[in-house]
């Protein structure tokens, strides 16, 4: 089956997920510090010379996941394809993603916090820390306010400034978002649209894509389509 190509819609977020051919160290070694600290560098300098405005990051042993708004329709796969380059020449060398990133459309007002908070929960959901903002190569520390250096990295969506009035009750009520985390529904449809590579949007919103998109959307539905009667068949058959 051919590939798709990548999905893109103007002024519209994307979810991205890229997996590394070989992790930066093995499960039984410590964590990789130096390397994640690089990684997380050049992701800063890339996406601010590319204009790709970040929203949210994680830099885990074996994975890239942003949560990020591009200005063009080549600007995410130039960030990425530096990225493997960077780490191609600095940390391995040979192939350094497992295949190709996966990214997905997130529909604004309905999916970027949720989307947020999934990118920012992975850690605690794959047993690597007790809480989203101890992991340092990532945006949750930033937006709880538990390390506003790190705060250089990121361009907030609207969706999250809307969240408080001020600087303190947009942390504190992210916090409880985090706490709370997700229904087992919203995780499922978050990453059926990441791994399939559509857009994560209500139908309103999927409708408004069809003119600003650069390919389809959403999954055809299956079975092959209804056809349509004849003029001549519908006519012989009325009484």
């Amino acid at each position: 089956m051919a590939r798709l190509p990548r999905l893109y819609a103007p002024d519209v977020p994307q979810l991205v997920q890229a997996e590394f051919a070989q992790p930066l160290a093995a499960a039984s070694d410590p964590t990789p510090l130096t390397q994640l600290n690089r990684l997380q560098e050049w992701l800063q300098r890339d996406a601010r010379e590319l204009q790709v405005a970040l929203h949210g990051w994680l830099l885990l042993n074996d994975r890239i996941t942003l949560l990020a708004t591009p200005p063009d329709r080549q600007a995410l796969s130039r960030l990425m394809q530096a990225l493997g380059r960077r780490m191609a020449a600095g940390i391995r060398h040979g192939r350094v993603y497992k295949g190709r990133y996966r990214s997905a459309l997130i529909e604004p007002g309905r999916w970027v916090l949720p989307s947020l908070v999934w990118l920012e929960t992975l850690p605690v959901q794959l047993h690597v820390v007790d809480k989203p903002s101890s992991w340092p190569w990532s945006s949750a520390a930033a937006h709880t306010g538990s390390a506003t250096a790190l705060a250089y990295l990121l361009s907030d969506h609207p969706d999250y400034w809307h969240t408080g009035n001020t600087p303190f009750d947009r942390q504190a009520n992210y916090r409880k978002l985090l706490e709370h985390g997700l229904a087992s529904s919203q995780i499922e449809r978050i990453e059926q649209a990441l791994f399939g590579q559509w857009a994560l949007a209500d139908d309103d919103f999927l409708h408004s894509l069809k003119t600003r998109a650069t390919r389809r959307t959403s999954p055809a539905p299956r079975g092959r389509p209804r056809k349509t009667p004849l003029i001549s068949d519908t006519a012989e058959s009325t009484p």
